[in-house]
């Protein structure tokens, strides 16, 4: 049975730690939807090279299937909720982003979305004190040593629990709203004059505005942000899921390690009715329509119009939608629950992709090469997808106000102006020409740190400083002193010698 299965596979992975010399104790601390998929990813190739991986999660996990027989061992947290709430509340998440925000100001947007992350933050406190007070689990986790722990930090009490432990750790992130993480958690300098914070759709080309917008939005995170305490940047390694296929050049610290595409891997065969829907495309080729496994209803006018212009075209068009068939819907569009989303993006008749903008979709996109359709909605979408147009590879289309002739003509812009393809394919050939491959790099560092016991010789002394030293603002105050001391010293000077003067020549009058 399956029990039997995994007892195999265990076995099969001590033989492997012996052959290997070296076999290491991993302790996780997971968040959920797409960052789950990932680490997922990086933890099964863990497995796979011999280490024991211990997940540390919720009972009201969603994403986190611990009821299955699994390689991974799992340490379950009772919290008060259960997986019917998490679905429920992120339900309510993508409603608020899908429906609601873009219709609201960026102020009222964002302080619907501090209120909601506030509501989120209680349940990540309930789970923290039932972590951190258990005195059993603690004890059983300090007794079990292990080498490394792998968090997640959009889920908070990951750090304080590796401190409980004594155990370095790895931060595994795409990023923060408005980097505030990466800036105070890993000190990770950000330039307003040409790095764009994250959630602000900019690039590293702005105008004066932008610069402005640039500064505002750091001020503005900074300040919604306010109530979480980003003060804890012990993290030894930071995966950050990007490369520069994908970044704007910029300064980055030595412990931040790119692992972009970690993903990816060529494309395997379609299932053969989609492969005969696909090559019945000839010439034209197909587009692949997806805007995610999250969202998956449209209102039925937007459907509507989606499917009237995808009637448009000549290529074959393979959309991912699970709502009631549109009226529209034209005889080249198939309508499926789930695509192999990597494997239609490597087959050779596709043409480009819409996408909601996604990093692991893009990425998929970025490693085949194929040119994009943005209809961006929340998160880190706009600015994905920002980065894509900048490096010519992605056309973008407004969610709320596209029309069925906006949509047409940016895929048709995209299929028949050759620059999108060619910079697609240009990214897709930076992507694959790195000395290792992403995932190996993620594993290699997560192993590094376990071999060394930490990664203190890549930490900046930045995080010894204080806030002003950092700024130098001291050194600048000091300097300031000096100068203002200078002139008054010249100024004293000046006034003494004109007194002087002036009493010899009252003096000589006199003679």
């Amino acid at each position: 049975g399956l029990r039997a299965k995994w007892v195999l596979t265990i076995l099969l992975l001590q033989f492997c730690c012996v052959g290997c010399g070296f076999c290491g104790k991993v302790l996780v601390w997971p968040c959920e939807m797409s960052h789950w998929l990932n680490l997922k990813i990086i933890l099964e190739e863990l497995l796979q090279r011999g280490h024991e991986v211990t997940i540390l999660t919720s009972s009201q996990t969603y994403f986190v299937d611990y009821h299955k027989p699994s390689a991974f061992n799992f340490e379950v947290i009772s919290v008060s909720g259960n997986q019917e709430d998490a679905e429920k509340i992120i339900n309510e998440f993508l409603h608020i982003a899908v429906n609601i925000m873009p219709t609201l100001s960026l102020w009222e947007s964002a302080k619907l979305f501090q209120n909601y992350f506030l509501d989120l933050t209680e349940q990540f406190e309930e789970l923290c004190r039932k972590a951190v007070y258990n005195e059993s689990l603690i004890v059983k986790l300090r007794e079990t040593k292990y080498d490394v722990m792998v968090i997640d930090p959009m889920v908070p009490c990951g750090e304080l629990v590796a401190e409980l432990l004594g155990i370095p750790f790895v931060n595994t992130i795409r990023l923060s709203m408005g980097n505030t993480m990466e800036r105070y958690c890993g000190h990770l300098p950000v330039l307003p004059s040409y790095v764009p914070v994250s959630m602000g759709g900019l690039t590293d080309r702005m105008t004066f505005m932008e610069r402005v917008k640039n500064m505002m939005f750091i001020l503005f995170f900074d300040f919604v942000l306010q109530q979480y305490d980003f003060h804890l940047g012990k993290a030894e390694i930071w995966l950050i899921r990007t490369y520069w296929d994908f970044e704007f050049p910029r300064p980055y610290l030595p412990n931040f390690v790119f692992v972009g595409g970690l993903h990816c891997k060529p494309a395997k065969p379609l299932p053969k009715e989609m492969e005969d829907f696909v090559q019945s495309s000839g010439e034209d080729g197909v587009v692949v329509f997806s805007l995610g496994s999250m969202v998956k209803n449209l209102t039925e006018e937007k459907a509507n119009f989606i499917a009237s212009a995808l009637a448009q075209l000549p290529q074959k068009v393979v959309w991912r939608y699970k709502g009631k068939k549109p009226a529209t819907l034209g005889a080249n569009t198939r309508i499926f629950d789930w695509l192999p989303q990597n494997d239609l993006l490597g087959h050779p008749k596709t043409k480009a992709f819409v996408t909601h903008g996604g990093t692991n979709g893009i990425y998929e996109a970025v490693y085949h090469g194929i040119p994009m359709v943005g209809i961006p909605m929340f998160i880190d979408q706009p600015d994905n997808i920002a980065h894509m147009k900048a490096k010519g590879a992605a056309v973008e289309v407004n969610f709320n106000t596209m029309t069925s002739a906006d949509l047409l003509s940016a895929l048709r812009t995209v299929i028949y102006q050759p620059s999108y393809k060619e910079n697609a394919m240009r990214l897709s050939r930076i992507h694959h020409d790195q000395p290792i491959k992403p995932l190996d790099r993620a594993v290699f560092w997560i192993e590094f740190v376990m071999r060394h016991k930490g990664a203190k010789h890549l930490r900046p002394a930045s995080h010894d400083l204080t806030w002003f030293q950092y700024h130098s603002l001291d050194v600048i105050g000091f300097l300031l002193a000096c100068v203002a001391t200078v002139i008054f010293m010249v100024t004293k000077c000046c006034l003494f010698s004109c007194q002087k003067i002036g009493k010899t020549g009252k003096k000589k009058k006199r003679e």
